[in-house]
């Protein structure tokens, strides 16, 4: 798409070149600001043609080659307003209507960049490029059947242009038609034998066939037109991997991690292999690798163990299993496993620990069938030793994960939801927003001086919330009040027990059901082991991979995880204590992740309602602002964020404030 712009923009110099009208330093301005765009100096470019524009406020043309300046460095919300001004000053400027609509759709405005592209046609019907444009945001938009009406359009008029068959060719393979698909993108090559992206789209699809040999000798073909291009050594790794080659996929995954060094899904995939062939100690090598380009991720030490077990390294095997159970406390396979090597170490008593514990959780599990978040865990028969396509996302999420901006191609984060934590105030002092006399008195109830309502993280050590975990389960089996419930319900969460943190604050409930503050905690611990079990089941997922839009399209389903339990907690405690801000704050984060922008929004403007002093209601307000296109709106929330001391808000500010002249 960028040599579309490209194109566009000596078009217009030559037509702005034929203008003998204006005077002779609007010329000269007009000539220097081409000039710098031309040699891709595009923030000298805006230099100059803001003093054009300073001169002459109507220069429509200079309001359009600004916006081409700022779509190239990336400031689409300045590239709009650019071309909104263009279209202002001249209604009929079909160039203005098509860009801003590239823009539009480049942020996700995918019904405004329509409707921009439907007046570029209608004002030109007979000039192609707006359909390709259309169509491939008809392709993201997944209007596949008019993306393919659209590609039609442009390819009767330019038939030499390979990405429009290869965009074409993905509609096709999103309507299941794969014949069709295999078709364009054969055609994409016969146009441009040079493109490796041709290659590729038909080697992937070959490859998902099993037609091996016909892969391999499109991802060859791929690599002799670019021998930089990664995805092909990739990809042709995974083809020599699925038909025994070993040696062959280790080679070209030592080429990936040449051109790319920090690429933890090679190097996740290249100990798989060398696990495989037993080359153990190297294996070693590249999943400690992992473990430090993607510390958070479970299955790098589940792994792991399984090679020193077969090293003979017993206890460092059960170090791993036992670093993947404090990640993830409910995976009954690490238990399974740790078990069985504590035999070795003859540790009959951590054994059966570790077998009746995987028991329970397999059988909670169970109980979870029809909630497909959970299926994956019931199957203790699970292998996680396959090797991972280049579409996978390898990286530990955090509750800070929000939906990415751009195609995915930038990731804006939420700060974390709020919870009755233990944190040591003399370390790490503890600022609360506002104060009502209903948490007071409930805090002095527990007397607890750790304990405070906070979204930061615990700064306890493991050791000593163990300690305090047993110190509550001793309390327990003397008195089994709420109170004590609640705090270790607060400590099985901190280590990662979730299942048990909820049963304990179920029981609490139980004790207590007309206590808000309970049904707080419960819901965040619901969806903090949501999160965690979508970390681990985000190695399957889809990630894009490619710059150019059309390409960014995922093509495979992903997992959706419901936090319906957790936002039934919050309904449950706004309704006990409508007052309370940070049940509305809470809930919104979860609406969000949800994918539910409307309701969160309204959410975090509730909670600021009741405390005008939330800063980490306005900050995450502004993020979803910004994802719903409400940039402006976003950036005064962000800013208002950075006043009441989020400084984090400015970083976002920089990138996304629209740029004032």
């Amino acid at each position: 798409m960028r040599r579309v712009v490209i194109t566009v923009v000596m078009a217009v110099a030559l037509v702005c070149g034929m203008q003998t009208q204006a005077q002779y330093n609007r010329e000269y301005f007009f000539w220097m600001g081409r000039t710098c765009m031309m040699n891709n100096h595009y923030q000298d470019a805006i230099r100059t043609l803001n003093t054009l524009l300073r001169v002459d406020e109507d220069a429509f043309e200079g309001y359009f080659l600004r916006g081409i300046a700022k779509y190239n460095l990336d400031d689409l919300i300045g590239a709009e307003a650019d071309f909104s001004t263009a279209i202002r000053l001249n209604p009929v400027y079909t160039q203005a209507y098509t860009y801003r609509a590239i823009t539009r759709s480049r942020l996700g405005n995918y019904d405004d960049a329509l409707q921009d592209f439907k007046e570029a046609i209608e004002l030109r019907p007979d000039l192609p490029g707006p359909y390709y444009s259309r169509g491939v945001t008809r392709l993201l938009n997944q209007q596949f059947e008019l993306a393919i009406d659209d590609f039609d359009k442009f390819i009767r008029q330019e038939n030499k242009v390979a990405d429009a068959f290869i965009c074409r060719g993905l509609s096709y393979l999103q309507l299941k038609d794969t014949a069709r698909a295999y078709e364009n993108f054969d055609r994409a090559i016969r146009t441009n034998r040079e493109d490796p992206n041709g290659y590729n789209r038909r080697g992937g699809l070959l490859m998902q066939q099993k037609r091996y040999d016909e892969a391999e000798a499109d991802f060859n073909m791929a690599i002799r037109c670019d021998s930089t291009y990664l995805l092909s050594y990739f990809n042709r790794a995974l083809v020599y991997s699925d038909t025994n080659r070993p040696m062959p996929a280790l080679a070209d995954f030592d080429k990936v991690i040449q051109l790319d060094s920090t690429n933890s899904l090679t190097y996740f995939n290249r100990a798989m292999l060398r696990t495989q062939i037993g080359d153990y100690n190297r294996a070693l090598e590249d999943y400690d690798k992992v473990a430090l380009y993607s510390p958070n991720n479970v299955l790098v030490y589940y792994n792991r163990a399984g090679v020193h077990a077969q090293l003979g390294d017993i206890e460092k095997a059960v170090k791993d299993y036992t670093s993947a159970i404090e990640l993830y406390p409910d995976f009954a396979n690490a238990y399974i496993y740790r078990g069985r090597l504590r035999e070795f170490l003859r540790d009959p008593k951590g054994a059966k620990q570790d077998r009746e514990t995987a028991q329970r959780k397999i059988a909670d599990y169970k109980k979870r069938l029809s909630d497909s978040t959970y299926s994956i865990y019931a199957d203790t028969t699970q292998h996680f030793d396959r090797l991972l396509s280049f579409d996978s996302k390898f990286a530990g999420s955090s509750f800070e994960r929000i939906v990415g901006r751009n195609g995915g191609h930038e990731e804006i984060r939420l700060l974390p939801l709020f919870k009755f934590t233990l944190i040591r105030p003399d370390t790490v002092p503890v600022v609360e927003h506002y104060r009502l006399q209903r948490v007071e008195d409930f805090k002095q109830r527990i007397g607890n001086g750790l304990m405070t309502l906070s979204c930061q993280e615990s700064n306890i050590a493991a050791d000593s919330l163990l300690s305090l975990d047993r110190e509550y389960m001793e309390a327990l089996r003397a008195d089994n009040t709420w109170s004590t419930l609640f705090q270790r319900g607060i400590t099985q969460s901190l280590i990662k027990q979730y299942t048990n943190s909820v049963n304990t604050l179920t029981t609490a409930i139980e004790l207590n059901p007309s206590n808000p503050f309970l049904y707080l905690n419960r819901s965040t611990t619901r969806a903090e082991m949501i999160d965690f079990i979508s970390s681990i089941d985000n190695s399957y997922q889809r990630i894009s991979i490619d710059s150019d839009p059309a390409n960014r399209l995922n093509t495979n389903s992903k997992r959706t995880y419901s936090y319906d339990e957790a936002i039934a907690d919050l309904n449950k405690a706004a309704k006990l204590f409508p007052e309370f801000a940070h049940i509305y704050y809470n809930r919104a984060n979860l609406q969000a992740l949800s994918g539910n922008l409307p309701e969160a929004f309204e959410d975090y403007t509730k909670a600021i309602e009741l405390n005008p002093s939330f800063a980490e209601a306005y900050y995450n307000r502004g993020v979803v602002q910004i994802f719903m296109k409400d940039t402006r709106k976003g950036c005064l929330d962000l800013s208002k964020a950075g006043e009441l001391g989020i400084t984090t808000a400015y970083d976002l500010l920089k990138r996304h404030a629209p740029v004032e002249n």
